[in-house]
């Protein structure tokens, strides 16, 4: 395995790079309160309502970072709130929205997420499961003025061929894996870097250990894998197949929603800017502690001269 999966073109663009950022977004409506029990009430200290979704958020962190992003996926009914407010504020964060595609009929997916005073979040969420049935746009135009692909695992029932053309052609694929995947997932081979959460990561290797399990898995995909571990660190294998770990900024946390979702999109900006691994890996766990920070979702994602005053200080950790 190379030191990214891959071996990709070098040279710093000329532009900011341009990354297709594929999921599905979601309305949040977010609360700041102590988790009821179950048929109990209680009173929120404070509500904001954002977008989110994984891609959305990671769209969000690169363009604040100083790269360019446009999202891909489904949306509900054009004629639908929820589906006119998330363009709205995708065009005030300057994220490009012309592959963001209206299903008729369906509803854009909707949270409720509470977040309590250790700034742990709990979330509720509903998707229509006939959104999974979105038809994409040509492939060519997609992959046009395209230098990345993050993508949500969950989406690969219909980008998974998308992907696999990216790779073909050299361009980076870097996935966000926040469920299990299945060991023949097609998405271990379309992609050039795998970047699990600690659960999903132990659950598709069928391993407790996350070492363990990214070796395990490395058996079955030439990408660069990685699993993220929260205020643990980050756990990944280098070139030669040696783990190695990038410990998390310690920071006081006050909200982790999109945090992790920050980080793959500062690590996809990272990748395309031919930042090398440990470089890559620090700056997004630099944005991400950032992120924890502040409350907000993905709308306390930090800038990009904040992230590297921010890796000035903490220069020896």
């Amino acid at each position: 395995m190379t030191d990214s999966g891959m071996n990709f073109n070098v040279g710093a663009p000329r532009i900011p790079p341009r990354i297709l950022c594929i999921g599905l977004p979601v309305r949040d409506l977010t609360f700041r309160v102590d988790v009821p029990a179950r048929g109990s009430k209680e009173n929120a200290s404070h509500f904001d309502e954002i977008c989110g979704g994984n891609a959305l958020n990671a769209a969000i962190g690169i363009v604040r970072l100083g790269g360019r992003a446009t999202i891909l996926g489904p949306m509900g009914d054009s004629r639908e709130t929820s589906s006119r407010y998330i363009f709205d504020k995708l065009a005030a964060e300057g994220i490009e929205t012309n592959h963001l595609i209206h299903m008729p009929n369906l509803v854009t997916p909707i949270s409720a997420i509470m977040i309590d005073d250790s700034g742990e979040r709990t979330i509720v969420t509903f998707r229509d499961p006939e959104l999974w049935k979105l038809k994409l746009p040509p492939i060519d135009t997609l992959l046009e003025d395209c230098d990345a692909i993050l993508t949500e695992s969950r989406c690969a029932s219909f980008c998974t061929e998308l992907c696999a053309e990216a790779v073909r052609r050299g361009i980076p694929v870097i996935v966000d894996v926040d469920r299990a995947m299945s060991m023949s997932e097609g998405l271990l081979n379309a992609s050039s870097h795998l970047v699990f959460s600690s659960e999903p990561l132990q659950e598709t290797a069928d391993v407790t250990d996350d070492g363990q399990a990214l070796k395990k898995l490395a058996k079955l995909t030439p990408s660069f894998l990685a699993g993220t571990r929260g205020p643990r660190g980050t756990i990944w294998l280098n070139e030669q197949g040696e783990l190695e770990e990038t410990p998390a900024f310690p920071v006081h946390t006050v909200d982790t929603l999109g945090a992790g979702d920050v980080f793959h999109g500062a690590f996809a900006l990272a990748i395309t800017e031919k930042q090398d691994l440990r470089q890559a890996l620090r700056f997004a766990s630099a944005a991400a502690a950032l992120k924890c920070t502040r409350f907000g979702g993905a709308y306390a994602a930090p800038q990009r001269t904040e992230v590297e005053a921010f890796l000035n200080q903490h220069a020896t950790v």
